[in-house]
């Protein structure tokens, strides 16, 4: 199987029955309902799992795209329920580790081998969260659902510069 050659992949990441850890896969559904990517584009919600993609791209140059936009659900102090920003990957402080989703920081080291390792260009898409429940609880808050939107705009922003 040919792997297709994608100028840019986004990846929607967290666990849609978890309240807002659900916001990267919302993100990539509301792309996908838009139907506004270019045709080099491609949107995938990766649920838990986008470590297995990242993988997939240390292996080889094959398919290996230009530039990868990540977006998560984040809490961190100093931000706003539903408020996204860029994060880099060396802004993450160590000792804000545990306030992120555990999907994660898992891949957290295989972003930044991409990054320093090849060409490819990481944006980290941050969304803060209202709230993730201990038990499932599918649903965005009302700040986070909204966020939505704005995310897409954003990721739309970045699209028109070069990767």
């Amino acid at each position: 199987m040919e792997l297709k050659k994608y100028s840019t992949v986004i990846y929607g990441v967290g666990n849609m029955v978890m309240g807002d850890d659900g916001v990267g896969p919302e993100v990539i559904n509301e792309l996908q309902r838009r139907a506004c990517l270019p045709a080099d584009v491609n949107a995938v919600d990766a649920d838990t799992g986008v470590r297995d993609y990242l993988f997939d791209y240390l292996l080889t140059e094959v398919g290996r795209p230009d530039r990868i936009i990540l977006i998560d659900a984040v809490n961190m102090e100093g931000h706003e329920p539903g408020e996204v920003f860029e994060l880099g990957l060396d802004e993450i402080p160590e000792n804000k580790i545990h306030n992120f989703t555990l999907h994660q920081f898992a891949n957290v080291n295989l972003l930044a081998e991409l990054r320093d390792n090849t060409d490819m260009k990481i944006v980290f898409l941050a969304v803060q969260v209202k709230f993730i429940p201990e038990e499932i609880s599918p649903g965005l808050s009302e700040p986070v659902a909204a966020a939505v939107l704005t995310t897409c705009d954003m990721i739309m922003q970045i699209l028109e510069q070069p990767a």
